[in-house]
C-alpha cells in the first residue's frame, strides 16, 4: 500500500484523479499540497454521472478526498 503523502509527492506536476465524498471525480494537474492533504489542482475537470465541467484552478480541502489515483 502506498501512503497518501508519498503518492502526492511523486505526483507533483502530474495529472491525478480524485474521488470525493459526494461521488464527484476531479481530474487535474497537482501543483501543491500540504500535510493535511489540502491540494491545489490546475486545469481541473469535475466529472459526475451526468456531466463534465471545466473548473480551472481548484483548492481542495483534504478531508473531502476518498481516493487518489495517478493518471
Amino acid at each position: 500500500m502506498v501512503m497518501p503523502l508519498a503518492l502526492l509527492e511523486k505526483s507533483m506536476n502530474k495529472n491525478i484523479s480524485l474521488l470525493l465524498k459526494d461521488n464527484r471525480t476531479l481530474e487535474g494537474k497537482l501543483t501543491g499540497y500540504d500535510e493535511y492533504m489540502n491540494m491545489v489542482l490546475e486545469d481541473t475537470e469535475e466529472r459526475t454521472s451526468e456531466q463534465t465541467r471545466r473548473l480551472g484552478v481548484v483548492i481542495l480541502r483534504g478531508n473531502n478526498v476518498v481516493s487518489i489515483s495517478p493518471l
